[in-house]
């Protein structure tokens, strides 16, 4: 690797697809980063495509703003100080591999160490007080993938304000961008040519792990919003035996209105792709077994030790556990019975149609009213404050759930604000329970559709029944309650006396006596 003599002003630890794009990205926006990875070859990767791109750009005439380190005491050395260190490398054991290979090689307690994984948000809460004495551990969730992070991810930082100070300017400049005026993202995706202009898709959202826990919440609501999309497809192609194509052509149409996003958009380009060995649609092709990483689990269980209610989140990801699960389910197709299947007509085609977007969007309202509240119970809990029209805000570019309708969410949580009032639900917001009383009709035909004709529903339904749940303003847990006093004296409060007071009835007592506890 060449030798240098200039010190460079952002160091990247982790050149695999994100931290490569990552890299280029922060140099595409005039700042000069040194690159390390264990693996040589990766090192030389990030090297050969930003002279590709600069060549391509033409601005190949220009010196490159990366430079390829042999190890970390090279890339310490490498950079101006006090250093900020970017790590993209595998959440857990090699975050805390590289910080202390860091301070072995001579860290010092003003650098600057910036994890930009999918880290579990208590493990960054411990590490930025394990290595306080050591450098500044800090943190910034990365949404948007491979695309994002080169020409403009989503950022979620979090962590040491005075380090966010120092980082803020890199951050604006390699963050996503959104039009203030629309919401809508401002895309350009030229190596060498970054956008400048419009609202950058970054924000400070609180102290250490506040940025980790707001990503694993997106990460969520990204596995209902997926989910409830491949219900759509399912309940299309095999209750309305449309063709793959024919949902492709409808998504498109879905696309140009209120559920326009990002997932609309490229699931109608997965449908519309031929698969190029067999000539069928490659999704027909494509085995029925879905993985996932963590983050929508780590979300469903933080919703049920916190007690917020977010079923939908949860049914997306028990929907992922249930595909793999395809050899009972090829078992069980074959022994238990469903509804006979019926052609339906062309009007009641499109009768459902109508249907079924309006529960797309009604469903996806109530998902992102689950995500939310979740970080409003959470931040009440660990004494965050957070902002949840700048994150509203930060989600309409880069991130894989970016959506018209975060544009809504934003205005929603910005209107609460100037009245001085706490949105604690979404469905409180007024353009959205106006919105979802106008809709439910469709939404409850649609998923009544689903259960007639026995095509698994789990996410639109679910949504459905926090919606009923909320709307019902006496739910059946006085008589939980009544059977939890009778089997083991957990007493229960009264409608008629003060909230607070615990009563007992004594099953047991012929007299049945009711004592105040």
């Amino acid at each position: 690797m060449e030798n240098h003599t200039k010190l460079y002003d952002v160091g990247v630890i982790g050149l695999g697809v994100m931290g490569k794009n990552l890299a280029l990205n922060i140099a595409d926006n005039q700042y000069h980063v040194a690159a390390f990875d264990l693996d040589n070859v990766k090192v030389q990767g990030v090297l050969e495509q930003e002279q590709s791109d600069r060549v391509n750009s033409k601005q190949a005439d220009q010196p490159l703003r990366v430079h390829g380190c042999n190890n970390i005491s090279e890339l310490l050395s490498s950079l101006d100080k006090p250093r900020i260190i970017v790590l993209s490398v595998p959440a857990g054991a090699p975050v805390d591999g590289v910080c202390s290979t860091l301070i072995e090689a001579g860290i010092e307690q003003n650098d600057i160490v910036i994890d930009t994984g999918n880290s579990l948000w208590t493990d960054t809460v411990e590490r930025e007080a394990r290595y306080a004495d050591k450098f500044t551990f800090f943190s910034s969730a990365v949404s948007g993938g491979e695309m994002g992070a080169r020409f403009g991810p989503s950022l979620m930082p979090s962590g040491n304000i005075k380090a966010w100070d120092r980082i803020k300017p890199i951050w604006e400049a390699i963050a996503a961008k959104v039009d203030a005026d629309t919401g809508l993202p401002i895309e350009r995706q030229e190596p060498g040519n970054p956008v400048t202009e419009g609202e950058p898709c970054t924000t400070y959202i609180g102290p250490a792990g506040a940025g980790h826990y707001v990503k694993m919440v997106h990460n969520g609501i990204e596995y209902a919003d997926m989910q409830l999309i491949c219900e759509a497809y399912q309940l299309l192609s095999d209750g309305f035996q449309m063709s793959a194509n024919e949902i492709a052509d409808l998504f498109e149409r879905w696309n140009q209105g209120s559920l326009n996003s990002y997932l609309m958009e490229i699931s109608a380009e997965v449908l519309r792709q031929a698969d190029p060995i067999s000539g069928k649609p490659l999704v027909e092709m494509i085995l029925d077994k879905a993985g996932q990483k963590g983050t929508g689990l780590w979300t469903a269980v933080s919703s049920l030790q916190i007690g917020c209610p977010a079923p939908t989140i949860a049914e997306a990801v028990y929907a992922r556990a249930v595909s793999t699960q395809k050899t009972q389910r090829v078992a069980l197709s074959q022994l238990l019975s469903g509804p006979a299947a019926v052609k339906p007509s062309d009007e009641e085609r499109h009768t459902f149609i109508v249907q079924l977007e309006s529960a797309l969007y009604c469903a996806k309202i109530a998902s992102y009213a689950q995500g939310f509240q979740l970080m409003a119970m959470t931040a009440k809990e660990r004494n965050w404050t957070l902002d949840f029209a700048e994150i509203a805000k930060i989600w309409r570019a880069g991130c894989i759930i970016r959506a018209t309708f975060l544009q809504s969410i934003t205005q929603a949580y910005q209107a609460a604000a100037t009245t001085g009032i706490e949105l604690e639900n979404l469905l409180m917001a007024e353009t959205f329970s106006q919105a979802l009383s106008l809709k439910q009709l469709d939404w409850r035909k649609a998923v009544s559709t689903a259960v007639l004709k026995g095509i698994p529903a789990p996410c639109i339904g679910s949504a459905l029944a926090y919606y009923d749940s909320y709307r019902c303003e006496t739910l059946p847990a006085n008589l939980l309650q009544g059977q939890r006093d009778y089997f083991g004296a957990h007493t229960f409060e009264r409608t008629d006396k003060p909230a607070g007071e615990k009563y007992h009835l004594n099953w047991s007592d012929a007299k049945r006596e009711i004592n105040k506890v």
